[in-house]
């Protein structure tokens, strides 16, 4: 076996643990699969290439699965790949002095039944009462209901 594939079958075991240590923990078949494919790599340069050949690949493996470890576990690389704990989104609050029943507006996207449409210069939730209305369509209001409009396509 060459030495290429001894190094080839480490970083696999490696690999394999970090998927069962970050991915999908308590599986544990990736755990096992790592953990011989290290093993089964170590051994092999023991084997096929002798004892200080062997001794160097044990070293190796070990200092690579400990770095590996290391740098997953790193705060800044789940900032990198986590999400955010603050939402900063806010609900844009519907004047019932300003919309009133019967206004006229455009849907800005399509409303399935449930989208964005424009009326009076602001843009707000709207859901459909008459299924599905395309983008760019002429739209009435029909009644205002917990911060989201009910329209219908104008006629």
């Amino acid at each position: 076996m060459s030495l290429l594939a001894t190094i080839l079958i480490i970083l696999a075991g490696i690999a394999l643990l970090l998927i069962e240590f970050l991915i999908i923990p308590g599986f544990t078949v990736f755990g096992i699969g790592g953990f011989l494919c290290i093993v089964g790599g170590v051994i092999a340069s023991y084997v096929f290439h002798g004892n200080t050949a062997g001794h160097i690949t044990l070293v190796a493996a070990i200092a690579g699965s400990v770095a590996a470890m290391l740098f997953a576990f790193r705060r800044k690389t789940w900032n990198k790949m986590g999400l955010e704990t603050s939402i900063n989104s806010k609900i844009i609050a519907i004047e019932p002095e300003k919309i009133k029943s019967g206004d006229t507006g455009k849907s800005i996207t399509r409303l399935a039944p449930m989208g964005k449409v424009k009326v009076h210069d602001g843009v707000y939730e709207a859901k459909s009462i008459s299924g599905y209305i395309q983008e760019g369509t002429e739209i009435e209001v029909i009644k205002i209901s917990q911060n989201q409009l009910i329209v219908k396509p104008k006629i």
